[in-house]
């Protein structure tokens, strides 16, 4: 992990604290996206309800420590820290890098765990967004995102973050390269974005982020065309009860879009 200080969660709320076992009481609804087990072990535990409440330094430092299943919460932890509250655009990059060695190291052992292959996917598709998704494209990142999370789906088909990742990749390859070239290159399609983000929004109903990166694909894949369904879609999303700190950042972002 960066040595630099963390930004702390601007947003503190007593609801996202889950002590005890209040953890275990609303696992489903916290995880029903990543569809991650409860874990046994109870270091885990304890970086998980760090991470809920938005302290994702402790996070990170506690799953580090924890080893095993606490690799997936400091990979998540690190990612979600990055892309929604690190400044520094070359410290952003470092953090997500750093978090795809590790989800990738994690893959490798772990092969069947599908949240080691999605948070590759997740911290790789923030770096592309960093460094210019054409960039990452040619690069050969594009494919070994989208390697990464056809894995997961195969693993965990239910896993609604994994279809808001893969809706995602069509949009911005069709955004970046073109609908002509995404599909005979990379396979992107609009009918399959759309379909992986439907998917999303239909297993996660009253999660944030699976609208409002929904509108943002729309708007990638269709232009002006889909701004008022767009816009529909993010003032679903900033009108949502959050229930952990990723939730909540989420909800401010949707907000943004509509200001």
């Amino acid at each position: 992990m960066a040595k630099a200080k963390w930004t702390a969660f601007p947003y503190p709320d007593k609801g996202f604290a889950y002590a005890g076992e209040s953890l275990r009481k609303h696992w489903e609804r916290l995880h029903r996206g990543d569809c991650e087990p409860f874990p046994k072990d109870t270091a885990v535990q304890e970086a998980w309800r760090a991470y809920h409440r938005g302290a994702f330094a402790e996070a990170v430092a506690q799953g580090l420590a924890a080893g095993g299943a606490g690799v997936t919460v400091a990979n998540k932890a690190q990612s979600i820290y990055a892309n929604s509250l690190e400044k520094k655009p070359a410290a952003r990059l470092a953090l997500f890098e750093e978090a795809m060695q590790r989800a990738q190291a994690q893959a490798a052992a772990e092969p069947k765990n599908p949240n080691a292959h999605y948070q590759f996917a997740y911290a790789a598709g923030r770096y592309s967004q960093g460094i210019s998704v054409a960039k990452a494209l040619a690069q050969g990142l594009g494919g070994r995102i989208r390697a990464a999370l056809e894995a997961t789906l195969k693993l965990a088909p239910r896993h609604g973050e994994a279809h808001i990742a893969m809706g995602t990749y069509h949009a911005e390859v069709i955004d970046k390269v073109g609908a002509l070239v995404g599909g005979l290159t990379y396979g992107a399609r609009r009918e399959a974005g759309e379909e992986h983000f439907r998917k999303a929004l239909k297993l996660l109903p009253d999660s944030p982020i699976a609208h409002l990166e929904f509108a943002n694909g729309l708007v990638m894949m269709h232009g002006r065309k889909a701004v008022e369904e767009a816009a529909a879609l993010y003032a679903k999303a900033a009108a949502l009860e959050p229930k952990d700190a990723m939730e909540r950042l989420d909800v401010e972002a949707a907000k943004a879009e509509l200001a």
